[in-house]
């Protein structure tokens, strides 16, 4: 989503400028980024004007007020949460891994290895160097790619978070390097991340043909994590007493 992203038909800039009450040079330099202090309520007037969801306003509002550049660092790679690995170990039950906020694979528990990565080296995320990019997997990976039953709906799920998450750094160089490697090697990437949709994926419903246990619907709950600049935990669940469970429970 950019400034001149149009949700609603039809809808012109001087129209959207009347709706939000300003000028229409004043929204002009809005969208070219000539102005930095638009206020909150000229802000949601242009987010309720364009029918934003939440997420979306939250990324008009890092697009407003645009973070100062910083000083280029050399690129580090992230440290996962210890917390969060002892408690990817406690949920034995449960399929989870732990995300950066590039979307690199900080770490699994056994089940969520053997749901989602199986053919990967179950040590993989213990090490930056071969440590897997979910990303990566899903669009360059063709047993990822096969493991989805819906891969078209996932793909642009996972593109509009990786937009989401990528609000507030433009200047990390290891995002950077990650899209424009994405949009090189996947036409398919290339084109959704032209789109620009903006979406905070939190949960949903996922259905995967799995290799060993075959077909499962699965409920995904992404939790983000406090205090650990954008990692999250991301954890898959059945319906006590249905196939899934049950397929679950044989995949265990």
């Amino acid at each position: 989503m950019t400034w001149g992203s149009r949700r609603v038909p039809g809808l012109r800039r001087e129209e959207l400028a009347q709706l939000a009450g300003v000028s229409i040079n004043y929204y002009t330099r809005l969208e070219q980024g000539q102005s930095a202090n638009a206020s909150d309520a000229v802000i949601d007037a242009i987010a309720s004007a364009l029918q934003l969801d939440e997420a979306e306003r939250a990324h008009l509002r890092a697009l407003a007020r645009p973070a100062p550049r910083r000083p280029a660092r050399p690129p580090r790679a992230e440290t996962p949460s210890p917390g969060a690995l002892r408690l990817l170990a406690a949920m034995s039950d449960v399929p989870a891994m732990l995300l950066g906020r590039r979307a690199d694979i900080l770490g699994w528990n056994t089940l969520g290895h053997a749901l989602l990565a199986g053919h990967l080296d179950p040590a993989a995320p213990q090490s930056a160097a071969t440590r897997p990019n979910q990303l990566r997997l899903l669009f360059l990976d063709p047993h990822t790619r096969e493991l989805y039953r819906d891969w078209a709906e996932e793909a642009a799920m996972a593109v509009a978070s990786l937009r989401f998450q990528a609000t507030g750094q433009q200047d990390e160089r290891r995002l950077a390097e990650l899209i424009g490697e994405l949009s090189l090697r996947s036409a398919e990437f290339a084109r959704l991340w032209t789109r620009q949709d903006v979406r905070l994926c939190s949960s949903g419903t996922r259905r995967l043909h799995h290799p060993v246990v075959g077909d499962l619907e699965l409920r995904f709950e992404a939790l983000h994590l406090p205090d650990t600049a954008g990692q999250r935990l991301l954890t898959h669940t059945a319906e006590p007493g249905s196939s899934s469970a049950a397929a679950l429970a044989l995949l265990a």
